[in-house]
This record gives C-alpha cells, sequence and structure tokens, in this order.
C-alpha cells in the first residue's frame, strides 16, 4: 500500500469521526482551563483518532475509548476485545481505577496445566483456547464511557469500524514477525490462517471483526457477553475444548477500585492497586531511590554503580511480589504495610552497596508480556493512562471464527505451580493460584503524577515483568535526572527480576554502553539482552507553559499535543 492510499484512509476517517462526533455530543463540554491537550500513542491510527476525538470537544475518556477500539483493529498484537486490562483516569479533579482484567473460567482449576507426575505441560497455559481468560475490554470501555463519557458511545465505535472495513497498512515492523509467531504457534491453533496475510505487507481488511464492532456499537456489551458475539466465542470454545462458557461472559464485570496514592519528593503518585503488582513495585522503587539517595549522588545514570543499586531494590520488589499478591477479592494482600514508609525505609537498608544480593538475602520482606499502553490529557486537564493486554503477542493465537479477534492468554499470569516461572520467567505461590472467576496478577502499571492538582507526568508501557520497572525509570529519567520527555523513553533500559539472582537484561535495540556492561560483569553480574524488546514507553509530560509528549522509538508510536 503506497503513502496516497494511507492518506486517503487517515482523510477518510477524520471526516467520518468529524462528522459523527460533531453531531453526537450527548453532555455539553465543561469550559476550558488549558490550551492544550495531548496524547502518547501505541500506532499513527490511534493517534489520528485521538486528536480527532479532543479537537471535536470530547474528553479524555472519550478519547480512550475510542483510541482503545482502534487498537483493536490496528494492533492485533496486544489491542484488542478478546483481552483485558487497566485504567487509570483523572476526571474533574479526582482519581479512578477501572479493573478490566480477564478473569480465570468458572470451570478452571488449580492443577489444570499439569501432568499426572504434577510437571507443568509446555506451553499449555500459552497455546491455544485453555489458556484465554474470559475477557474484560468491551465490558471495561462501556463501564468508563458510562460513568465519564461526553460522545455517544456508536461514534467513538466509528472509526475502529472504518479501519476494520476500508483496512490498514500493515507496519513494516508488524509484517516481519508474522512467520516467527506462525512458528510458535506450530499450527495448534487457527492464527496463520485469520493473520497469515499480514506478512506481506500492504493493506490488511477484517471484515468479521468490522460486523462485531457494528454490533457492540448498536448494542453495547450486551453482544458481547450475551448476544451474538457470545454465541461465537462459545461455539469456538466448545471445537477447541475450552473452558470458557455462557455463565462466564454473562456473569463477567468490571470492577472500580481505590488507586494506590503515595507522596514522593512533593509529587503525588497515583498508580495501579491489586490486581496488579505495578503500583506497589513503583512505589517502593521511587521511595528506595530517594531513601538510598546519597549512594546515587554523583552517579551517572546508566553507570555501573547506578545499575546495581538499582538492580538490589528491585531483588526486593521481586520477592515481594512473588509471595503477596493474587486477586484483592480471593486473596488479602497486605498492600498498605507493602506501600507504607516505615516497612519501605527497612527495605532500603537491606540494599548491599558493594555487592550482589544472594536468594537467601533477598526475601520476602513482611513477616508472615504483549500489551499496549496509551496515555492522554484533555484541554480541562483530565487525563487517562490506559494499559491494555492480550498477554504474549497476539495472545493464545485463537481466533473467534466469524468475529475474527483473537483471545487472550492471560492464564499464564497465574501461578500454575508454586515456584515455577511463566512465560516472563516470574515465579508465584498460593497468593496467585488458579481459582475460578479469579482475576489473574498482573505487573502493568498505568501511572499518574501530579503536582499539587495539576498533571505533571502520565506514563505507563507494555512488556510483561519490565512493565513496572521501565515505567519507574522513566519517572526518575525526568524527576531526577533531569532528562527530556524524549530522552527519557529513549534511553537505555534495564532490568532484574530476582532470578536468576545475578543477571541483569538490558534493551536489544539500545543497549548499555560498553564501559557500564564490562564493570558489571566484573562485579558478578550476567549482562544479556532481554528475550524481547522490553517497553514502549508513552509518555506526557508537563510542567508549567510546557507541555511535552514522546512514544518509545522502540516501537511504531505517534505523540503530539494539540493547542
Amino acid at each position: 500500500m503506497n503513502f496516497r492510499n494511507t492518506l486517503s484512509i487517515n482523510s477518510f476517517v477524520l471526516a467520518l469521526v468529524a462528522l459523527l462526533l460533531g453531531s453526537c455530543v450527548s453532555h455539553p463540554a465543561p469550559e476550558s482551563t488549558s490550551p492544550k491537550a495531548a496524547y502518547a500513542m501505541p500506532d499513527k491510527y490511534a493517534a489520528t483518532t485521538v486528536e480527532a476525538v479532543l479537537n471535536s470537544g470530547g474528553n479524555a475518556v472519550d478519547a480512550a475509548v475510542a483510541a482503545s477500539f482502534v487498537l483493536a483493529v490496528t494492533f492485533p498484537e496486544a489491542g484488542n476485545i478478546g483481552g483485558g486490562g487497566f485504567m487509570l483516569a483523572r476526571m474533574n479533579g479526582q482519581n479512578h481505577f477501572l479493573d478490566y482484567r480477564e478473569k480465570a473460567p468458572l470451570t478452571a482449576s488449580r492443577d489444570m496445566y499439569l501432568d499426572a507426575d504434577g510437571n507443568v505441560v509446555e506451553k499449555s497455559s500459552l497455546i491455544g483456547i485453555r489458556a484465554a481468560g474470559v475477557p474484560g475490554t468491551v465490558a471495561g470501555l462501556w463501564a468508563a464511557h458510562q460513568k465519564f463519557g461526553s460522545k455517544s458511545w456508536a461514534s467513538l465505535l466509528a472509526p475502529a469500524i472504518s479501519y476494520a472495513e476500508n483496512g490498514f497498512e500493515v507496519h513494516p515492523k508488524k509484517a516481519k514477525v508474522i512467520p516467527s509467531t506462525i512458528e510458535w504457534f506450530d499450527g495448534k491453533v487457527n492464527f496463520a490462517e485469520h493473520f497469515g496475510s499480514m506478512a506481506d505487507g500492504g493493506t490488511f481488511k477484517q471484515a468479521d471483526l468490522a460486523a462485531v464492532l457494528r454490533r457492540i456499537a448498536k448494542q453495547g456489551p450486551n453482544d458481547f457477553y450475551q448476544g451474538e458475539t457470545s454465541s461465537l466465542i462459545i461455539a469456538q470454545s466448545a471445537r477447541d475444548k475450552g473452558l470458557i462458557s455462557a455463565n462466564d461472559l454473562a456473569s463477567y464485570q468490571v470492577v472500580w477500585r481505590k488507586p494506590l496514592i503515595a507522596n514522593w519528593r512533593g509529587y503525588t503518585v497515583v498508580t495501579a492497586p491489586p490486581p496488579s503488582s505495578g503500583g506497589f513495585a513503583v512505589i517502593q522503587l521511587l521511595k528506595m531511590k530517594q531513601l538510598l539517595g546519597s549512594e546515587f549522588e554523583g552517579l551517572e545514570p546508566n553507570s555501573a554503580q547506578y545499575i546495581h543499586l538499582i538492580a538490589e531494590m528491585e531483588k526486593r520488589v521481586f520477592a515481594d511480589r512473588a509471595e503477596y499478591f493474587g486477586d484483592p477479592d480471593f486473596f488479602d494482600v497486605p498492600i498498605k504495610e507493602l506501600v507504607s514508609d516505615a516497612y519501605i525505609q527497612r527495605r532500603a537498608k537491606e540494599v548491599k552497596v558493594d555487592s550482589i544480593s544472594t536468594l537467601e538475602h533477598a526475601k520476602p520482606g513482611l513477616d508472615s508480556p504483549s500489551t499496549t499502553h496509551f496515555s492522554i490529557v484533555d484541554q480541562w486537564g483530565n487525563a487517562v493512562s490506559n494499559t491494555y493486554t492480550l498477554n504474549w503477542s497476539y495472545g493464545s493465537g485463537v481466533v473467534v471464527e466469524g468475529a475474527g479477534f483473537i483471545l487472550n492468554n492471560e492464564m499464564d499470569d497465574f501461578s500454575t505451580k508454586p515456584g515455577v516461572a511463566n512465560a516472563y520467567g516470574v515465579v508465584g505461590g498460593v497468593a496467585n493460584e488458579i481459582q475460578p472467576s479469579k482475576r489473574m496478577l498482573s505487573s502493568m502499571s498505568p501511572t499518574i503524577l501530579l503536582d499539587g492538582d495539576d498533571i505533571r507526568m502520565v506514563v505507563g508501557t507494555p512488556g510483561g515483568s519490565t512493565i513496572f520497572t521501565s515505567v519507574f525509570q522513566s519517572i526518575i529519567n525526568v524527576i531526577d535526572n533531569g532528562m527530556s520527555a524524549t530522552e527519557s523513553v529513549s534511553a537505555s533500559r534495564f532490568h532484574h527480576q530476582l532470578l536468576p539472582a545475578d543477571l541483569i537484561t538490558t534493551s536489544v535495540s539500545i543497549p548499555l554502553n560498553s564501559k557500564a556492561t564490562l564493570e558489571l560483569e566484573n562485579r558478578g553480574y550476567r549482562v544479556e539482552p532481554h528475550g524481547f524488546e522490553f517497553g514502549d514507553l508513552q509518555l506526557i509530560e508537563s510542567r508549567p507553559g510546557a507541555t511535552n509528549t514522546a512514544s518509545d522509538p522502540r516501537g511504531i508510536g505517534v505523540s503530539g499535543v494539540i493547542e
């Protein structure tokens, strides 16, 4: 597909959005108190849509709903209606957190991925219909719109319907990974039949998905959970001997939870509560670094000692994550203790300044991966930080026949067996074991940083277990290290997650400098490229008189400021 054709499709969608949004305002927009709105999106189609919604007077949640459905079309590896996620919103000066995470089917069981000898069956929680949790995205977006939307629901789905019906240009990066994705699924699912042609590039159309979106535009979530689309999901589950049933879909509900809030260096950190482990981790890391401030004095960002100190902090965060975190509706997560100043002070004192902590010295401290993110700020100072996912890239690989969307493989985020690592190398225990209707643990970390009542940063990223370490690094790059938004997301990043105890992984395309790598190796660390290019940060950074945005150069995102 050539550039001229791309422009024609974008122009068509923009015209359609302007027409529909301009005539479908269901509530009058509030008087503007800020001259600028901003966005950082994972692809150009979502960016185009958000700009159109905001320019037409829509608010941050309107833009988030429209963008989420567009990404379900143009970003099929992670954007979804077959998955779930978290939306953190600051609307009219109040903070809100929407949990629309997937849930285990009602017939799921603790040992469902183990063989007769009690060993985990390879890839059983990653490939195929039995890897899928009950999707929450459609219910989540509907709940957000019902609470905060100012534009009509149908108008916000119009751009996604158009891209599904008329097609979008497959980015070369997407086309390149399709053959290896097909190889990963190894003929066990129907992915290649539906998405294999993306490898050829050009225009990709999805007629079945367009029909689903039209029904959702007219019927809301009723179609997905109790109507024609639900029947297609149930039929697919039956054909593949899956667990998702009519009862699973009809009984699915989102949960409005209280976001985690902490004070740090004069700012207010607003972030994700359980069943995400990401928010607590961001808070612990930020506060531990502040408490260890004297040890960081004079250190260059991403120097060997700087990385070592943060790796020591991360060891303890991941130890707590493995022991204490699960769905708070099923397990009493001791979140107040974990983010208390007294506890974080104790953990900071355990950091070994000059040596690598062994596993025996990085135990839980209390007494007894593909995903996509976007950030939006509207002209009234409202903000949305939204992270949603299919888990692994292209999820379970199961495409719902007649519906055209991919189901997640989120069941791998449970502890399939205590002490056995999942696809991201992260271990868990009883708190995150599989139970019917339970939400699996997540690392997704949509975060908003406030300076008084004003937005200072809106940030988040995909990346499995690397999510909260990347979000943490993006915040300190701006606040502590004085980087611009672009410099922050473009910097090399590193990650350590307790196991293996001596391994630090780095960004594949933007590695650490050779001096830092050599010094870390001399200390006893192994420094290796991460198994995938972790992180696709989408960051909005505001300060008096200036708003800056940045999309991670590792991805294909687009960001901008609207005057």
